[in-house]
């Protein structure tokens, strides 16, 4: 494989995005970082994480311009949390290329709660190879997914004392501009893939929510429901060429930290890979569902009518947690 510069896998230039219109007499929210952006100045995303509250102006301990914690609810603290978590990873990134170097895998992961967990994996045997892999990879020609600053999203967008719905997908959407480290998930401006649409079918049909025209799922991960991936990394067009390089034992170890530390979590697992992933789930600590995969080759043999959105909210509530809002704005 030919080699590229460092400067250019992270300077890529970007393909045009095609423009959503705004949508009449919908209220004011909080900016959302763009997740599969290229690494801009760090300074664009702390101005978001400050704005994400409409609190600016009130003062904090004394600091003039600070947002008033006590007055903002928890949605917005929760903003400003994974804006403040996406602008570390992308500052991660760019240090490293300003050092003509690729960013270190578990300098992308800054989520606190979650980096002091898996630490011990960053030390392990495997995960030096993993690294030297995607180091690698980053190096060849290829373009690897998704853009490195979103790797570890679905850690850096919710706290592990927040986490409340687990759902496994396979590895990152191999399209261009597609993978934003949700699995799943794709950025508003890309086309809804087949398996999401499917998944909105069966959200209409359990929960009544009506068919987004995006597939952007970012604002289930921001009420704690970690859209996790087994690998995380992949190249361009080729399904799953980065399993069995490491990923499967670090998502494994995600996954173990939850089913020992917390109780009454639920895991969707839909498809043989997730189900054989979570095999190992204390099922009488947690809600389990199990189905087959949304894909369209499978969806009408289980997916569809599984129920289990709203099977998700009643074992959550019951267990005296807030439940999910599934309707994507």
């Amino acid at each position: 494989m030919g080699k590229r510069s460092i400067e250019d896998f992270f300077h890529h230039k970007s393909q045009p995005k095609r423009q959503r219109p705004e949508r009449a007499g919908t209220s004011t929210r909080a900016e959302v970082v763009d997740l599969n952006a290229d690494v801009p100045a760090i300074d664009r995303e702390e101005r978001v994480a400050s704005a994400s509250g409409s609190g600016a102006g009130q003062a904090t301990d004394g600091a003039p311009g600070d947002p008033d914690a006590s007055a903002l609810s928890a949605a917005q603290k929760q903003n400003i949390l994974v804006n403040k978590n996406m602008a570390l990873a992308r500052q991660a990134v760019a240090s490293a290329v300003k050092n003509g170097q690729h960013p270190e895998l578990r300098s992308l992961l800054v989520e606190e709660t979650w980096k002091s967990r898996l630490s011990k994996e960053f030390g392990m045997p495997y995960f030096a190879k993993l690294q030297g892999f995607v180091h690698k990879e980053w190096s060849s020609t290829t373009k690897i997914f998704p853009p490195s600053h979103t790797l570890f999203n679905a850690l850096n967008s919710c706290p592990f004392e927040s986490v409340k719905v687990v759902i496994i997908g396979q590895d990152p959407y191999h399209g261009e501009n597609q993978a934003m480290g949700l699995c799943f998930s794709v950025s508003k401006e890309e086309k809804i893939p087949p398996s999401l649409r499917n998944m909105y079918k069966e959200l209409h049909g359990d929960v009544g929510c009506s068919i987004p025209d995006h597939g952007d799922l970012s604002k289930w991960a921001r009420q704690g429901v970690v859209l996790l991936n087994a690998v995380l990394t992949v190249r361009a067009h080729e399904p799953n060429s980065h399993a069995k390089q490491g990923w499967e034992n670090f998502t494994d170890a995600v996954i173990s930290h939850l089913n020992k530390e917390r109780k009454g979590l639920v895991f969707l697992l839909w498809g043989k890979p997730a189900q054989m992933k979570g095999k190992r789930i204390d099922r009488a600590a947690h809600c389990v569902l199990e189905t087959v995969h949304p894909s369209p080759l499978s969806a009408n043999k289980g997916f569809f009518g599984c129920g289990h959105f709203s099977k998700a909210n009643k074992y959550l509530e019951k267990n005296g947690l807030t439940q999910i809002d599934w309707q994507i704005d």
